[in-house]
């Protein structure tokens, strides 16, 4: 009959260490798998701090800040809007978006408005070389005007063969008349039309030479800001 020796003391010492090891070691790799990989954080609206490993109830109406297990902001969720809500936010994000298309337009119009004319001569001159580009145009109407006054001058003559009356000439007569009489209109309205363009050049100008007056005052300012020296500094 064969008798049951023990274990040594030694080799049961170590089989304990080594067993409690392995069993410590399983709840913390639990744990770990379970713990969460973001944290979202809001403040609701009674004013708590509200902390969770998915999105809060409590503010789905207010941002969410979704951190990382350090602590770092990753991202934020907005609030859960309605179908209205969320077409009244795109419709002012969209407005926005035009709005401040709008301002960087007008601040490279105004850059551009400045570059081409950095002083009030530079302005002026361009406006009276509009102004003498219309003259000429009209100047050409005008000319013809003369010159189609001087055949009408040729045809009353002739007419003088028919006491002066257009209805008892003959009819190539009477259409060159008609045809003089048409054209003596049509260069008296362009030359109106001229006009009415050297009105509306000259209400341009007015306009920019308003607005670069206060774009040059601005940019005075700016320079002598620049330029002054600095402040001497306060004596002890």
């Amino acid at each position: 009959m064969s008798i049951a020796r023990p274990w040594p003391a030694r080799f049961v010492c170590s089989s304990v260490v080594v067993l409690g090891s392995v069993l410590g070691a399983v709840p913390v790799s639990a744990q770990e798998a379970k713990s969460p990989k973001e944290v979202y954080t809001c403040v609701d609206r009674a004013g708590r701090r509200i902390t969770a490993d998915r999105p809060i109830a409590e503010c789905t109406d207010r941002e969410q800040r979704v951190l990382d297990t350090t602590g770092t902001e990753r991202r934020r969720i907005g609030p859960t809007l309605t179908d209205h809500e969320r077409a009244a936010l795109e419709e002012r994000r969209r407005r926005e978006a035009l709005e401040r298309a709008r301002a960087a337009e007008e601040r490279r119009r105004e850059r551009a408005l400045t570059a081409r004319y950095p002083d009030e001569a530079a302005h002026q001159a361009e406006r009276a070389q509009a102004l003498a580009q219309v003259d000429q145009v009209s100047a050409v109407a005008r000319q013809r005007i003369i010159d189609l006054g001087a055949s009408r001058q040729r045809l009353n003559t002739e007419l003088e063969f028919y006491q002066g009356d257009v209805a008892k000439a003959p009819p190539k007569l009477q259409r060159q008349f008609a045809d003089i009489d048409q054209e003596l209109r049509e260069q008296q309205r362009f030359i109106d039309m001229q006009e009415q363009e050297k009105r509306r050049i000259e209400q341009r100008f007015d306009a920019e030479l308003a607005q670069l007056r206060q774009l040059w005052a601005a940019q005075r300012a700016a320079s002598e800001r620049w330029a002054a020296p600095p402040a001497p500094a306060a004596k002890p």
